[in-house]
């Protein structure tokens, strides 16, 4: 049980990793990024709904704090999700993977700040860790190979600066009220704000196109499954901690690429995935001590 917490933000993780790939085959249909968001969110918002009535009784009452808390979660997410798929659509998956990553920096430093964590040797060296296996693995050390435009990397800095928002939001929310309540109010806050930015033409397009399939997939794997494995095991781990557990995500992701949609990875990229597999297997056991 002691490796509870890790495992279920590593599971969640590869949740993600793989709805990357389906967000990726959608885009590449012509669909709208804010409008795949949007139904990412809808999905998930409707299994938390569901969730929350079956445990009515267990759900506990409500204040200020927690609809605070899980209002700024949504707001995150909602930046997380559309900021990413505007920076691969801006540049390319392997920037906007390097950028949105970033996020435990921004966690360290607001810790830091909110005095929550102390900063130790050990987490600055998990960090680097990590970020230098991305860079391996998504190709971003080869300025050449890539084409960065201004919208590419605000858009990818932005996804890692709302990533950080959301996992803050989300373990101060988790920690006043239970988890399904706390899921609905912050995946409803997200459906109202990208619905108010999104394209409802294309929105009513896509719910009546042949690609609902994969848009259900993608909101079960990526938003109703994944999320609620994650806020579970977020309660049991650090903040910074599990953002950097996170990053398994882009391995997945890349796995997927390789098996499914026929992409190739050179044996520098397998050396990152390395790096970062071996990283993440440390600060996982040293945590569980």
């Amino acid at each position: 049980m002691k490796f509870t917490g890790a495992g279920l933000v590593i599971l969640a993780a590869i949740c993600w990793g793989i709805s990357g790939g389906i967000a990726d085959v959608l885009m590449n249909k012509g669909w709208d990024p804010i409008v795949i968001s949007f139904y990412r969110g809808a999905v998930g918002l409707l299994c938390f709904f569901i969730w929350m009535i079956f445990r009515f009784k267990q759900n506990g009452g409500t204040s200020a704090r927690l609809y605070i808390w899980s209002v700024l979660a949504g707001i995150g997410v909602a930046g997380n999700f559309a900021f990413y798929f505007l920076s691969i659509q801006a540049s390319s998956v392997a920037v906007a993977a390097t950028l949105m990553y970033t996020a435990p920096v921004f966690v360290l430093f607001i810790s830091f700040l909110l005095r929550i964590e102390r900063s130790t040797w050990f987490k600055w060296g998990c960090i680097a860790g990590v970020l230098i296996g991305i860079i391996l693995l998504t190709g971003a050390y080869n300025p050449a190979s890539i084409s960065v435009s201004f919208l590419g990397a605000a858009t990818g800095l932005a996804a890692g600066l709302s990533y950080a928002m959301f996992i803050f939001g989300f373990k101060n929310a988790s920690s006043i009220g239970k988890p399904q309540t706390t899921l609905t109010i912050a995946f409803f806050s997200l459906c109202l704000i990208l619905f108010l930015f999104m394209d409802k033409k294309e929105a009513a397009a896509l719910i009546t196109s042949n690609d609902i399939g994969w848009l259900l997939l993608l909101g079960l794997v990526g938003a109703g499954v994944s999320f609620t494995l994650y806020i579970i095991g977020i309660r049991l781990t650090a903040a910074s901690t599990a953002s950097i557990i996170a990053m398994v995500e882009p391995v997945t992701a890349s796995l997927f690429g390789v098996l499914l949609l026929g992409d190739q990875l050179a044996a520098i990229q397998i050396a990152g995935m390395t790096v970062m597999l071996v990283t993440i297997t440390v600060l996982s056991v040293k945590q569980s001590e």
